[in-house]
């Protein structure tokens, strides 16, 4: 399958310059409209079928679907087109070309996997491939605060597979954590700082708390870890308490983030997490808690001899001339939306650096390469 390489930097550097951060991490900040309209009209002149749907006003997604002939297996290409903030970037949409590299925010995470995937749909229209089954290229908002773009689209599509394009440096990523954001909150009575006698000091009692988490933290990490992508982890993120340094804490709120790893349950979390508030109030009638759940996402694992990973692994063997690692990844990622809806999933993606830091890339050989994966992986699995 021969993909157009002057296309496809091109695109790229269309999708770079574009700015899409994400609202919901700086406000203010553009969003998906945009890029959405940009992507949309490429799948038009590839000659796909094009569909959008906003999550939320401006939060768009696109999708473009290749038809089939009928009776084979459909397939959806996901990538996310939002990115995180610029800070620190001298020329964060610059789509400078360095190397073999093309630099930018969202280079690598994930606007080279977007390239990718119009670059392999544009392959497999211009070739006239005759595929069975659809093929759907989902551009995707909000990947990284909420997901609410995949979630949306879940609703309308059920594709028989996935492949998630986030950046794997060409390898399979076949498991990868997931987490919950948990909320605790300590209770006290406020009084003048002279008044030890009627102030109950509520960071005092989250202290009592966080004694007990930090041990809990340990003993996580000395599980037997997961094989793909370690022990399960947390730390505690952000915490608030008190009004003035002469006035007792009436309140202290702690936010935790559990990272959890493929098999461990919202439950088992939560009741970890409550064993320890129902431990430390016996010992002291004045402490009182509460625990509350923020969000939660699970964790993902696909197994080796799923079709999906069949056909992609066989795939990159032919376009790599060797077959590919097969890993896990700690970060949380859309493919754990896809599992849960019961869609076979998995992810592989290009090769680059600087996620989310004041340098970004990816390199270009290692999109091409994805983009003859991923044509060849339709060609194969939408039979």
């Amino acid at each position: 399958m021969t993909i157009d390489r002057e296309f496809l930097t091109e695109t790229l550097a269309g999708l770079i310059r574009i700015n899409s951060i994400n609202p919901s991490l700086v406000p203010g900040a553009p969003g998906e409209a945009e890029i959405a309209a940009y992507i949309a009209g490429v799948l038009r002149r590839i000659g796909l079928h094009v569909a959008t749907h906003e999550a939320e006003p401006g939060r768009t997604s696109v999708v473009g679907t290749l038809n089939g002939t009928g009776g084979g297996r459909s397939l959806m290409l996901n990538a996310h087109v939002d990115t995180v903030d610029i800070a620190g970037m001298p020329e964060p949409f610059s789509a400078a070309l360095r190397d073999g590299k093309m630099f930018g925010r969202g280079a690598y995470d994930m606007k080279g996997s977007v390239a990718a995937c119009l670059a392999a749909a544009k392959a497999l229209a211009d070739a006239r491939a005759l595929l069975r089954g659809d093929l759907f290229i989902a551009a995707v908002a909000d990947e990284e605060y909420a997901s609410i773009g995949t979630a949306d689209l879940l609703r309308h599509y059920h594709p028989d597979a996935a492949i998630v394009t986030e950046p794997t440096e060409l390898a399979l990523c076949l498991a990868h954590k997931g987490f919950l954001w948990l909320e605790v909150e300590t209770f006290g009575r406020a009084a003048h700082g002279s008044r030890f006698d009627e102030g109950i000091d509520a960071n005092m009692r989250m202290g009592r708390f966080l004694a007990e988490l930090d041990k809990l933290e340990h003993e996580l990490r000395a599980r037997p870890p997961h094989p793909l992508v370690g022990p399960p982890s947390l730390h505690a993120a952000m915490i608030q308490g008190g009004s003035g340094l002469s006035t007792y804490a009436a309140r202290c709120t702690l936010r935790v983030e559990r990272r959890t790893i493929p098999g461990e349950t919202e439950a088992q979390v939560v009741n970890e997490i409550q064993s320890i508030l129902n431990r430390l109030s016996p010992a002291d009638p004045t402490f009182k808690a509460s625990l509350k759940t923020l969000l939660v996402r699970d964790a993902f694992e696909v197994s080796p001899d799923a079709a999906i990973v069949r056909a992609v692994r066989q795939s990159a063997t032919e376009v790599l001339g060797h077959a590919p690692k097969m890993t896990g990844q700690t970060p949380w990622m859309d493919s754990a939306l896809f599992a849960a809806a019961g869609i076979e999933t998995v992810v592989i993606g290009p090769a680059g650096a600087g996620a989310h830091s004041a340098e970004e890339w990816v390199d270009l050989d290692s999109v091409a390469a994805l983009a003859r994966i991923l044509a060849q992986t339709a060609q194969s699995f939408c039979q």
